[in-house]
Protein backbone atom coordinates (compact mmCIF):
# COMPACT_ATOMS: atom_id res chain seq x y z
CA UNK A 1 0.00 0.00 0.00
CA UNK A 2 2.92 2.35 0.69
CA UNK A 3 4.24 1.57 -2.78
CA UNK A 4 0.84 2.39 -4.31
CA UNK A 5 0.87 5.70 -2.47
CA UNK A 6 4.38 6.46 -3.76
CA UNK A 7 3.17 5.65 -7.29
CA UNK A 8 0.53 8.36 -7.02
CA UNK A 9 -2.65 6.39 -6.43
CA UNK A 10 -5.43 8.59 -5.10
CA UNK A 11 -6.10 8.96 -1.35
CA UNK A 12 -9.53 7.40 -1.88
CA UNK A 13 -7.95 4.30 -3.46
CA UNK A 14 -5.39 4.04 -0.66
CA UNK A 15 -8.17 4.33 1.91
CA UNK A 16 -10.12 1.54 0.19
CA UNK A 17 -7.10 -0.77 0.16
CA UNK A 18 -6.27 -0.04 3.79
CA UNK A 19 -9.82 -1.01 4.77
CA UNK A 20 -9.54 -4.25 2.77
CA UNK A 21 -6.12 -4.93 4.33
CA UNK A 22 -7.68 -4.73 7.78
CA UNK A 23 -10.13 -7.48 6.83
CA UNK A 24 -7.37 -9.50 5.17
CA UNK A 25 -5.20 -9.22 8.28
CA UNK A 26 -7.73 -11.27 10.26
CA UNK A 27 -7.50 -14.31 7.98
CA UNK A 28 -3.88 -14.46 6.79
CA UNK A 29 -1.66 -12.27 9.00
CA UNK A 30 -0.03 -15.30 10.66
CA UNK A 31 1.17 -16.79 7.36
CA UNK A 32 4.83 -16.14 6.52
CA UNK A 33 5.80 -15.07 3.02
CA UNK A 34 7.48 -18.38 2.32
CA UNK A 35 4.34 -20.21 3.43
CA UNK A 36 2.06 -18.20 1.12
CA UNK A 37 1.14 -21.03 -1.21
CA UNK A 38 -1.69 -20.75 -3.75
CA UNK A 39 -4.00 -23.00 -1.65
CA UNK A 40 -3.51 -20.84 1.46
CA UNK A 41 -4.09 -17.61 -0.43
CA UNK A 42 -7.09 -19.11 -2.18
CA UNK A 43 -8.58 -20.15 1.17
CA UNK A 44 -8.09 -16.65 2.59
CA UNK A 45 -9.63 -14.92 -0.42
CA UNK A 46 -12.58 -17.33 -0.46
CA UNK A 47 -13.14 -16.71 3.23
CA UNK A 48 -13.33 -12.97 2.60
CA UNK A 49 -15.68 -13.53 -0.30
CA UNK A 50 -18.05 -15.52 1.90
CA UNK A 51 -17.91 -12.96 4.71
CA UNK A 52 -17.80 -9.69 2.75
CA UNK A 53 -18.60 -10.38 -0.91
CA UNK A 54 -16.66 -10.58 -4.20
CA UNK A 55 -15.57 -6.93 -4.23
CA UNK A 56 -13.70 -7.28 -0.95
CA UNK A 57 -12.20 -10.56 -2.20
CA UNK A 58 -10.92 -8.89 -5.38
CA UNK A 59 -9.44 -5.98 -3.44
CA UNK A 60 -7.71 -8.40 -1.08
CA UNK A 61 -6.32 -10.41 -3.97
CA UNK A 62 -4.94 -7.18 -5.47
CA UNK A 63 -3.20 -6.32 -2.20
CA UNK A 64 -1.68 -9.80 -1.90
CA UNK A 65 -0.58 -9.84 -5.52
CA UNK A 66 1.15 -6.48 -5.17
CA UNK A 67 2.77 -7.35 -1.84
CA UNK A 68 4.10 -10.69 -3.02
CA UNK A 69 5.31 -9.11 -6.26
CA UNK A 70 7.66 -7.08 -4.06
CA UNK A 71 8.81 -10.34 -2.49
CA UNK A 72 9.56 -11.73 -5.97
CA UNK A 73 11.55 -8.60 -6.86
CA UNK A 74 13.48 -8.94 -3.59
CA UNK A 75 14.43 -12.53 -4.47
CA UNK A 76 12.47 -14.01 -1.57
CA UNK A 77 10.03 -15.86 -3.87
CA UNK A 78 10.65 -17.39 -7.28
CA UNK A 79 7.15 -16.63 -8.55
CA UNK A 80 4.00 -14.93 -7.37
CA UNK A 81 1.56 -17.51 -5.93
CA UNK A 82 -1.40 -15.14 -6.26
CA UNK A 83 -1.37 -15.61 -10.04
CA UNK A 84 -3.04 -19.00 -9.56
CA UNK A 85 -5.93 -17.62 -7.49
CA UNK A 86 -9.16 -16.83 -9.31
CA UNK A 87 -12.34 -15.16 -8.05
CA UNK A 88 -15.62 -16.03 -9.69
CA UNK A 89 -18.90 -14.23 -9.13
CA UNK A 90 -21.90 -16.26 -8.03
CA UNK A 91 -24.12 -14.28 -10.39
CA UNK A 92 -23.67 -12.07 -13.40
CA UNK A 93 -23.39 -8.47 -12.11
CA UNK A 94 -26.29 -6.30 -13.20
CA UNK A 95 -24.51 -2.98 -13.16
CA UNK A 96 -26.12 0.39 -13.67
CA UNK A 97 -29.13 0.71 -15.96
CA UNK A 98 -28.47 2.52 -19.23
CA UNK A 99 -31.07 4.87 -20.70
CA UNK A 100 -32.16 5.13 -24.32
CA UNK A 101 -32.12 8.40 -26.25
CA UNK A 102 -35.87 8.79 -25.75
CA UNK A 103 -35.54 8.17 -22.02
CA UNK A 104 -32.72 10.70 -21.72
CA UNK A 105 -34.76 13.30 -23.61
CA UNK A 106 -37.72 12.72 -21.30
CA UNK A 107 -35.49 12.92 -18.21
CA UNK A 108 -33.96 16.22 -19.30
CA UNK A 109 -37.42 17.70 -19.61
CA UNK A 110 -38.42 16.46 -16.17
CA UNK A 111 -35.19 17.75 -14.61
CA UNK A 112 -35.89 21.29 -15.79
CA UNK A 113 -39.47 21.15 -14.50
CA UNK A 114 -38.66 19.63 -11.09
CA UNK A 115 -38.85 21.93 -8.09
CA UNK A 116 -36.92 19.39 -5.99
CA UNK A 117 -34.09 19.32 -8.51
CA UNK A 118 -33.88 23.10 -8.48
CA UNK A 119 -33.81 23.21 -4.68
CA UNK A 120 -31.06 20.56 -4.51
CA UNK A 121 -29.19 22.01 -7.52
CA UNK A 122 -29.37 18.76 -9.45
CA UNK A 123 -30.73 19.86 -12.82
CA UNK A 124 -27.51 21.40 -14.20
CA UNK A 125 -25.04 18.76 -12.92
CA UNK A 126 -27.20 15.86 -14.11
CA UNK A 127 -27.58 17.60 -17.47
CA UNK A 128 -23.78 17.68 -17.77
CA UNK A 129 -23.59 14.01 -16.74
CA UNK A 130 -26.01 13.15 -19.54
CA UNK A 131 -24.02 15.32 -21.97
CA UNK A 132 -20.59 13.91 -21.18
CA UNK A 133 -20.67 10.59 -19.32
CA UNK A 134 -18.00 11.84 -16.91
CA UNK A 135 -17.54 10.20 -13.52
CA UNK A 136 -19.35 11.78 -10.57
CA UNK A 137 -16.06 12.76 -8.92
CA UNK A 138 -14.90 14.36 -12.19
CA UNK A 139 -18.17 16.26 -12.60
CA UNK A 140 -17.86 17.84 -9.16
CA UNK A 141 -14.20 18.70 -9.82
CA UNK A 142 -15.04 20.85 -12.86
CA UNK A 143 -14.11 24.54 -12.58
CA UNK A 144 -15.26 27.49 -14.63
CA UNK A 145 -11.73 27.82 -16.03
CA UNK A 146 -12.15 24.30 -17.46
CA UNK A 147 -15.05 25.47 -19.63
CA UNK A 148 -14.34 27.14 -22.95
CA UNK A 149 -17.62 28.81 -23.87
CA UNK A 150 -16.35 29.94 -27.27
CA UNK A 151 -15.16 26.49 -28.33
CA UNK A 152 -18.02 24.72 -26.56
CA UNK A 153 -15.66 22.36 -24.71
CA UNK A 154 -14.95 21.32 -21.15
CA UNK A 155 -11.68 19.87 -19.87
CA UNK A 156 -11.69 17.10 -17.29
CA UNK A 157 -8.51 17.70 -15.30
CA UNK A 158 -9.30 16.74 -11.70
CA UNK A 159 -11.71 15.07 -9.32
CA UNK A 160 -13.22 15.54 -5.88
CA UNK A 161 -12.52 12.76 -3.37
CA UNK A 162 -12.94 12.13 0.33
CA UNK A 163 -10.23 10.14 2.05
CA UNK A 164 -9.71 9.15 5.66
CA UNK A 165 -7.49 11.65 7.44
CA UNK A 166 -7.56 14.26 4.67
CA UNK A 167 -11.28 14.95 4.23
CA UNK A 168 -12.88 16.29 1.07
CA UNK A 169 -10.64 17.89 -1.54
CA UNK A 170 -10.14 18.35 -5.27
CA UNK A 171 -7.15 16.54 -6.70
CA UNK A 172 -5.46 17.57 -9.91
CA UNK A 173 -5.25 14.62 -12.22
CA UNK A 174 -7.69 11.84 -13.03
CA UNK A 175 -8.05 8.10 -12.52
CA UNK A 176 -5.60 7.45 -15.39
CA UNK A 177 -3.69 9.40 -18.03
CA UNK A 178 -6.58 8.80 -20.41
CA UNK A 179 -8.89 10.44 -17.86
CA UNK A 180 -7.52 13.91 -18.58
CA UNK A 181 -9.47 14.90 -21.66
CA UNK A 182 -11.25 17.76 -23.40
CA UNK A 183 -14.83 17.02 -24.41
CA UNK A 184 -17.01 18.84 -26.91
CA UNK A 185 -20.34 19.64 -25.29
CA UNK A 186 -23.70 19.22 -27.00
CA UNK A 187 -25.71 22.42 -27.33
CA UNK A 188 -28.12 21.59 -24.51
CA UNK A 189 -25.22 21.38 -22.04
CA UNK A 190 -23.56 24.55 -23.36
CA UNK A 191 -26.88 26.39 -22.96
CA UNK A 192 -27.24 25.13 -19.38
CA UNK A 193 -23.73 26.28 -18.43
CA UNK A 194 -24.19 29.65 -20.14
CA UNK A 195 -27.30 30.34 -18.07
CA UNK A 196 -25.67 29.00 -14.90
CA UNK A 197 -22.66 31.30 -15.27
CA UNK A 198 -25.00 34.30 -15.13
CA UNK A 199 -26.46 33.32 -11.75
CA UNK A 200 -25.36 35.00 -8.51
CA UNK A 201 -23.31 32.74 -6.22
CA UNK A 202 -23.33 29.71 -8.57
CA UNK A 203 -21.64 31.61 -11.38
CA UNK A 204 -19.21 33.33 -9.02
CA UNK A 205 -17.53 30.28 -7.46
CA UNK A 206 -14.32 28.57 -8.55
CA UNK A 207 -16.14 25.30 -9.10
CA UNK A 208 -19.06 24.92 -11.49
CA UNK A 209 -21.10 22.82 -9.06
CA UNK A 210 -20.34 24.03 -5.52
CA UNK A 211 -21.90 22.91 -2.25
CA UNK A 212 -24.36 25.26 -0.56
CA UNK A 213 -21.49 26.86 1.39
CA UNK A 214 -19.33 27.45 -1.68
CA UNK A 215 -16.97 24.51 -1.06
CA UNK A 216 -16.28 21.42 -3.13
CA UNK A 217 -19.42 19.29 -3.32
CA UNK A 218 -19.25 15.82 -1.76
CA UNK A 219 -19.79 13.06 -4.37
CA UNK A 220 -21.45 10.84 -1.77
CA UNK A 221 -23.89 13.59 -0.75
CA UNK A 222 -24.59 14.27 -4.41
CA UNK A 223 -25.44 10.59 -4.88
CA UNK A 224 -27.80 10.65 -1.88
CA UNK A 225 -29.55 13.73 -3.23
CA UNK A 226 -30.02 12.05 -6.61
CA UNK A 227 -31.53 8.97 -4.94
CA UNK A 228 -34.05 11.26 -3.21
CA UNK A 229 -35.50 12.59 -6.46
CA UNK A 230 -35.02 9.85 -9.04
CA UNK A 231 -38.26 7.99 -8.26
CA UNK A 232 -40.32 11.16 -8.71
CA UNK A 233 -38.54 11.64 -12.03
CA UNK A 234 -39.66 8.18 -13.15
CA UNK A 235 -36.16 6.61 -13.10
CA UNK A 236 -36.01 4.76 -9.75
CA UNK A 237 -33.21 2.39 -10.85
CA UNK A 238 -30.99 4.97 -12.53
CA UNK A 239 -27.73 5.82 -10.74
CA UNK A 240 -25.29 8.58 -11.64
CA UNK A 241 -23.17 5.84 -13.21
CA UNK A 242 -26.07 5.04 -15.56
CA UNK A 243 -25.26 8.13 -17.58
CA UNK A 244 -21.76 6.82 -18.38
CA UNK A 245 -23.28 3.61 -19.70
CA UNK A 246 -25.94 5.56 -21.59
CA UNK A 247 -23.29 7.63 -23.39
CA UNK A 248 -21.36 4.45 -24.23
CA UNK A 249 -24.49 2.83 -25.66
CA UNK A 250 -25.36 5.87 -27.77
CA UNK A 251 -21.82 5.92 -29.17
CA UNK A 252 -22.11 2.21 -29.97
CA UNK A 253 -25.59 2.54 -31.51
CA UNK A 254 -24.33 5.34 -33.76
CA UNK A 255 -21.67 3.01 -35.12
CA UNK A 256 -18.78 4.97 -33.65
CA UNK A 257 -15.73 3.00 -32.57
CA UNK A 258 -15.06 1.71 -29.07
CA UNK A 259 -11.89 3.83 -29.14
CA UNK A 260 -14.03 6.96 -29.46
CA UNK A 261 -16.08 5.68 -26.52
CA UNK A 262 -12.93 5.10 -24.47
CA UNK A 263 -11.67 8.62 -25.25
CA UNK A 264 -15.02 10.13 -24.23
CA UNK A 265 -15.27 8.16 -20.98
CA UNK A 266 -11.60 8.42 -20.07
CA UNK A 267 -10.74 4.71 -20.20
CA UNK A 268 -7.14 3.63 -20.66
CA UNK A 269 -8.21 0.33 -22.21
CA UNK A 270 -10.66 0.20 -25.11
CA UNK A 271 -11.62 -3.28 -23.92
CA UNK A 272 -13.00 -1.75 -20.70
CA UNK A 273 -15.41 0.36 -22.75
CA UNK A 274 -16.49 -2.59 -24.86
CA UNK A 275 -16.82 -5.19 -22.11
CA UNK A 276 -18.15 -3.17 -19.19
CA UNK A 277 -19.98 -0.18 -20.65
CA UNK A 278 -21.48 -1.06 -24.00
CA UNK A 279 -24.65 -3.10 -23.45
CA UNK A 280 -24.61 -6.63 -24.82
CA UNK A 281 -27.55 -8.82 -25.83
CA UNK A 282 -29.32 -6.29 -28.03
CA UNK A 283 -31.49 -7.33 -30.99
CA UNK A 284 -29.75 -6.27 -34.20
CA UNK A 285 -32.15 -6.12 -37.18
CA UNK A 286 -29.33 -4.84 -39.36
CA UNK A 287 -27.68 -8.29 -39.23
CA UNK A 288 -30.74 -9.86 -40.85
CA UNK A 289 -30.76 -7.09 -43.46
CA UNK A 290 -27.07 -7.71 -44.14
CA UNK A 291 -27.66 -11.45 -44.66
CA UNK A 292 -30.62 -10.74 -46.94
CA UNK A 293 -28.39 -8.55 -49.07
CA UNK A 294 -25.64 -11.16 -49.06
CA UNK A 295 -27.76 -14.00 -50.43
CA UNK A 296 -30.11 -11.95 -52.56
CA UNK A 297 -30.26 -13.11 -56.19
CA UNK A 298 -28.81 -10.59 -58.59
Amino acid sequence: IDRLSEDGRSPATISTYKFAAGKLDKVIAGVKVGEATPPRIDAAVRSLKRAHGPTMARQSRTILQGGLALAVMAGVLGSNPVREVRISSDAEPQGAKALTADELRDLLSKLRASESCRELDLADPVTVLIATGVRRSELLGLRWIDWNETAGTITVAGKVVRAAGTGLDRLDGTKSKAGKRTLVLPKFATDALTERKKLPFLGEQEMIFPSTNGKWRDPNNFGKQWRKVREDLGVPEVTTHSFRKSVADLIDDEGLSARIGADQLGHSQVSMTQNRYMTRGKTHSEVAALLDRAIKDE
